[in-house]
């Protein structure tokens, strides 16, 4: 799938100021790696008159499938009738969109150190992209882009140029022209109508959308005509979170007519009062159970494996009795992440003393992870294929050898309780398996015989009294030398 933004310039205000805000070199072709591909950026043309930006993403269609088979909550119908055979090569659609997220995140910001005038200012911008699904037509391209500044070209594209009377694909040849907004504006635009258009997102849709949506919305969204249509299917047709942010857009347009502020007009109810409160969401439940686990080892040097962005290694750095905390990720781009999470570069010289951020995989034996009191896998077994958890079994609790270690996993007992999870899927698109209580308590137990650990287990959430908790903990403790002899 492709996408080209373009724009014009002069000898004082060149073209090629283009590549100072999307923060990518026109003199250089740069891939970057995601979840189903690469995506590839190329400057086509680049000079002070005229300068173009282009995003090739290649789809890798067995990793589409493997993670999620482009299903889950508000999953995709094409690729749930032919799993290999689809547009999501080809088409833009939610995965174009994320990948502008990802390649273009400065710019999607309006950050620009470089370059900052030019980031605030409106530029002529043209946007082409060559194939978008549009459920609705032509008419809904028009109906959702006009409205914000864009002299919009939407030409159907033909089921096949041979035989005319066939009529037209769902497909359109997209040209957006505009010279009344800001790079960040329009890409924006794109980051929330591409999915919308196309009504088919490849990944799991929470509660966390709403927040994407209206950060990616502010501005234009609250007064558009469509935001009915753009937040249903954005949502994926999820009516809760739909109505959230029906809601949450209500007060941004109340608070632009009032010249005021949303938490001024959001004050009907006291924080005192005693209303009901909001339930702890599941990630910051497992957080403080992981946290309290390793309180009651005794830990101070604490391993996270699997670190991802960093919100266990934060947690820990907020008390002082975890004196070394070192996060270990496979991922560059999460460790980058994590580090600006955590603000390293910011920090101070004792609070940094206790925290490193160092690459390295999970599935070989390292060193540099020997001598800790803990460790913690939270949520990572379930991303190994099952072929390569007797690697990290032996590199964690064979090599390595922590005191204790903490383990997490789904109960995929509990997916019947999630709403609109269909029956079978799991809960991630990149989970490769999810455990039964009784699967994982019999992995755990294995693995802490063969490697002289005892093994206790905990729920994490709400225990349900048919399918149990969401989460699953088990915490291993290493036996003394005299309990491995009585043992």
């Amino acid at each position: 799938m492709f996408v080209t933004i373009s724009t014009t310039g002069t000898a004082g205000n060149p073209a090629t100021d283009l590549g100072y805000l999307l923060h990518k070199h026109p003199g250089k072709a740069q891939a970057f790696s995601t979840s189903y591909g690469t995506a590839h950026v190329f400057y086509p043309e680049a000079d002070a008159e005229r300068c173009t930006a282009a995003l090739l993403l290649e789809i890798d269609t067995v990793a589409l499938v493997r993670r999620g088979k482009g299903k889950g909550r508000g999953g995709a119908p094409d690729a749930a009738l032919a799993q290999y055979v689809n547009d999501r090569p080809y088409a833009a659609s939610s995965l174009l969109a994320v990948a502008l997220g990802n390649v273009f995140s400065s710019a999607l910001r309006g950050v620009c150190t470089a370059r900052p005038e030019r980031a605030a200012a409106p530029l002529p911008l043209r946007i082409e992209v060559p194939a978008l699904p549009a459920r609705g037509g032509a008419d809904l391209v028009r109906g959702l882009f006009e409205p914000l500044g864009w002299a919009v070209t939407a030409d159907p594209v033909p089921l096949d140029t041979a035989f005319p009377e066939w009529g037209d694909s769902r497909y359109v040849r997209l040209v957006l022209e505009s010279d009344r907004l800001t790079l960040a504006e329009a890409l924006r635009h794109l980051y929330v109508l591409l999915p919308v258009l196309d009504d088919a997102k490849h990944y799991w849709v929470s509660a966390d959308e709403v927040d994407k949506l209206l950060r990616a919305g502010e501005g234009w969204l609250a007064e558009h005509p469509e935001q009915k249509l753009i937040t249903s299917r954005y949502l994926a047709r999820r009516w809760s979170l739909t109505r959230q942010a029906r809601e949450r857009l209500e007060l941004v347009r109340l608070a632009e007519a009032d010249d005021s502020e949303v938490e001024d007009l959001d004050n009907a109810v006291a924080e005192d009062t005693g209303a009901e409160e909001k339930p702890t969401p599941l990630a910051v439940q497992r957080r403080d159970a992981i946290t309290e686990a390793l309180r009651a080892s005794g830990a101070a040097r604490v391993l996270d494996l699997g670190c991802g962005q960093g919100e266990l290694v934060q947690a820990l750095l907020k008390d002082v009795r975890f004196t070394e905390i070192v996060g270990v990720d496979v991922s560059m781009r999460a460790l980058t992440i994590a580090a600006r999470r955590l603000k390293l570069d910011r920090m101070g010289e004792r609070q940094a003393a206790r925290v490193q951020l160092v690459q390295g995989s999970l599935a070989y034996t390292d060193n540099r992870l020997k001598g800790y009191d803990a460790a913690v896998l939270s949520e990572v077994i379930e991303h190994l294929d099952l072929p390569r958890l007797p690697a990290l079994e032996y590199a964690v609790f064979g090599h390595a050898r922590p005191r204790t270690v903490v383990v997490t996993t789904p109960n995929v007992e509990y997916n019947v309780r999630w709403e609109t999870l269909p029956a079978g899927h799991v809960r991630h698109g990149d989970h490769r398996f999810e455990w039964t209580r009784e699967e994982f308590r019999g992995w755990a137990a294995t693995v802490a015989e063969r490697h002289g650990y005892d093994v206790g287990f905990a729920p994490v959430g709400t225990e349900d009294p048919e399918v149990g908790p969401p989460t699953q903990m088990a915490v291993f403790t290493i036996r003394t030398e005299k309990e491995a002899k009585a043992a």
